[in-house]
């Protein structure tokens, strides 16, 4: 992926990513039936290309339709993305990161949360990581 990829989404382009994984591919009419507060279909038509020139989506043309999808499976892209959030926002420090969600989420986060983990950083103190 190119370091354009990499780029901050605005809400609106977030949106429309989290339409594209969701249906794993979307024309720009699917796009817009899906998104709240939608704007004119040529506003979407050109998020769409904006979001393929910036390495997230590429397109199929299907008779006269143009297809999108994602460029990354979802899991590579989270992981791609967490990687730049940690990088930009905790110079690279996953300790700072999880101190920062267990403090955000106290409220939220369940035993069971907990537990899985605790689990996890056991398997990744066994793994040596």
């Amino acid at each position: 992926m190119s370091k354009k990829a990499h780029i901050h989404l605005s809400r609106r382009e977030r949106q429309i990513m989290d339409i594209v994984y969701q249906r794993g591919q979307a024309t720009a009419a699917e796009v817009a039936e899906n998104l709240p507060d939608p704007p004119s279909y040529s506003a979407v038509r050109a998020m769409l290309r904006l979001l393929e020139e910036k390495g997230h989506l590429r397109h199929e043309q299907d008779g006269p339709r143009y297809v999108f999808k994602p460029t990354l499976a979802r899991d590579r892209a989270k992981k791609s993305a967490l990687k730049q959030m940690l990088q930009t926002f905790f110079d690279g420090s996953i300790e700072q990161a999880v101190a920062t969600l267990l403090d955000v989420s106290r409220s939220k986060i369940s035993q069971e949360e907990l537990d899985r983990l605790s689990q996890l950083i056991e398997e990744a103190r066994k793994e040596g990581r």
